[in-house]
């Protein structure tokens, strides 16, 4: 097979049947390697596999960008049984050929470890589950996008109704809550009748590959070879023991900025994060968010700056969010393409500024790795793939004000830092909570299966890492908090990435305070690494230690609290 003549345009590649594909992957199959031709037949590999990739990531984006549309519904869905599912198949018989062989090509020790990894827990008869998984997935977006209120007389999206949650007036900010959150509710059975048909299928998923539970097998699923479930737990108590103190002192100062008796749910942006007032102000219309954004990364970094612009000029972005749209932000990649998408639901809130840094940071990533030569090599640890969007947030800092072309005045700017590090406090015992509830899912299925069981432990990890809140009146809300998780539903598991990465992108902050070029230089370097490296190796490249434990941990928070009180006397 000439693969150097397979077609560049994704709208073509997208027409193929799997009996125009699977010819290529039989040649791949029917080769003999050997150190003379290896390269040769990992980038054939690569160039088949990149297109496959592409394909899964046009639909995947299509079907997020419009949960309603039913024909980009039904050619994901048939996509994932007639494609996906075969190719990752044939994919691994590859990898089963190239271990076999015995080969160990330059830069792939890591990528080998993983693919005997992956070989150890494959198993064909999961491959239609996956896909099912997948299909679930879709069910639980349209669920969530298609929610909206009615709001002074107009339709709104529960993403729209975050503006009305800023309002200084605190009885039309409970109001819009009680709105929101009844609306939620409404949904409570279905996502429930969900839930029961997820948990089930991952069990299979484990029992089939010959594991004890769901928990073991996705900890092989998502390649996490650097740390196990025991150091999960030793961090979340490391946060209990660390954070939550200090994101009690938060909490406890944003009551006394706010001048009530207790914080409720509705003093808070997504229920655990103070809101400033007054309000910061947004940033006028998507277009001056993408300019300003762009004017910030120029000044990291001009090589961030060109890859922004890229993204601007070629329609990249698909950052407003509407009717129909699923929920949260996310950055994919087009490997054939070698450029990233960044989609996301921004409203006009600050807030939106903060995702745009992020989301890049993964665009930035992305662009990056996709410089590598093999597929193989571009799998970086969502570990490390965090550090890339938190450590973004954070080196993009000094370039808010206004007078730089950011977003701010300095006073501005300064009251956004203090909010991004209050975000950073409040945010570790929620991924706490987070990560907590799907181990005791996972580790006790047959209890979580009931729903009712759910929001019991939900309810018991909240009041465990967030007690500076009053809930009280509110069960129903704060024990459905699972439900409003995408993660939980998505991509299970994938939630300590954010906090340990929230670890990292501190340490990374922490040396930009001192030398921001040599920061900017060192996260860059590791960027480009890609999953050449072991997480300790990539966080170590990039100027951070890949860490669990009290004492990392505590001086993450030292340093935060001190830059609070110095912001404070400002």
């Amino acid at each position: 097979m000439t693969f150097t003549l397979l077609p560049e345009d994704p709208a073509i590649f997208m027409s193929w049947t799997w009996a125009d594909i699977e010819p290529y992957y039989q040649s791949l199959e029917d080769t003999s390697i050997s150190n003379v031709n290896i390269r040769e037949w990992l980038t054939d590999w690569t160039a088949i596999g990149d297109r496959i990739s592409e394909w899964y990531s046009r639909l995947n984006l299509a079907v997020t960008i419009d949960t309603t549309d039913l024909e980009i519904e039904a050619r994901y869905n048939s996509f994932l049984d007639e494609i996906y599912l075969p190719a990752q198949a044939a994919d691994q018989k590859l990898k089963r050929k190239l271990l076999d062989s015995g080969l160990e090509p330059q830069g792939f020790e890591i990528p080998l470890h993983k693919m005997r990894v992956e070989a150890k827990i494959f198993r064909p008869e999961n491959l239609p589950l996956l896909s099912d998984e997948r299909k679930l997935a879709s069910e639980y977006n349209k669920l969530i996008g298609a929610q909206s209120v009615i709001w002074q007389g107009e339709e709104q999206t529960l993403q729209q109704m975050r503006t009305v949650l800023q309002d200084p007036q605190r009885t039309t900010r409970e109001q819009a809550w009680r709105l929101i959150t009844g609306r939620q509710l409404e949904d409570r059975l279905k996502i429930n009748d969900l839930w029961q048909r997820f948990l089930p299928l991952r069990g299979k998923l484990a029992d089939n590959a010959g594991l004890p539970d769901y928990r073991t097998y996705r900890w092989g699923q998502m390649l996490r070879l650097d740390y196990s479930p025991d150091d999960c737990e030793q961090f979340q108590t490391a946060i209990e023991k660390v954070v939550v103190p200090a994101a009690t002192r938060v909490y406890e100062r944003h009551r006394q900025r706010l001048k009530v008796q207790v914080l409720r749910p509705w003093d808070l942006d997504q229920d655990i994060y103070p809101i400033l007032q007054p309000a910061l102000p947004g940033y006028g219309s998507i277009a001056d968010l993408q300019e300003k954004a762009g004017a910030v990364f120029k000044q990291v970094d001009r090589s961030f700056g060109d890859y922004f612009q890229t993204m601007q000029i070629e329609g990249l972005l698909d950052l407003s969010n509407r009717k129909g749209k699923a929920p949260g932000a996310y950055c994919t990649s087009f490997p054939v393409a070698r450029r990233p998408f960044i989609f996301m639901n921004a409203v006009g809130l600050a807030g939106d500024i903060r995702t745009i840094l992020h989301e890049s940071g993964h665009a930035f990533h992305n662009f990056e790795r996709l410089g590598l030569p093999y597929a193989q090599q571009r799998n970086t640890g969502l570990e490390f793939s965090e550090v890339a969007s938190m450590a973004m947030e954070l080196l993009a800092l000094p370039y808010l004000v206004d007078l730089q072309g950011g977003f701010y005045s300095k006073t501005e700017a300064e009251r956004f830092l203090v909010e991004q590090l209050e975000h950073i406090l409040v945010f570790w015992p929620y991924m706490a909570v987070v990560d907590a509830f799907q181990h005791w899912v996972y580790t006790h299925p047959e209890e979580a299966y009931e729903p009712a069981a759910c929001d019991t432990c939900w309810l018991r990890l909240w009041q465990r890492f967030i007690p500076g809140v009053n809930w009280s009146g509110l069960e129903a809300e704060v024990m459905t908090g699972w439900h409003r998780k995408q993660h939980i539903y998505r991509n299970p598991f994938y939630y300590v990435e954010y906090g340990v990465a929230q670890l990292g992108a501190v340490q990374v902050w922490r040396n930009a305070l001192n030398n921001q070029a040599r920061a900017v230089a060192q996260y860059r370097a590791s960027l480009a690494l890609g999953g050449t490296a072991t997480l300790p190796e990539l966080y170590r490249k990039a100027g951070a230690k890949f860490a669990f434990d009290p004492g990392t941990l505590q001086e993450a928070v030292d340093l935060i609290e001190a830059q609070l009180a110095r912001l404070r006397e400002n």
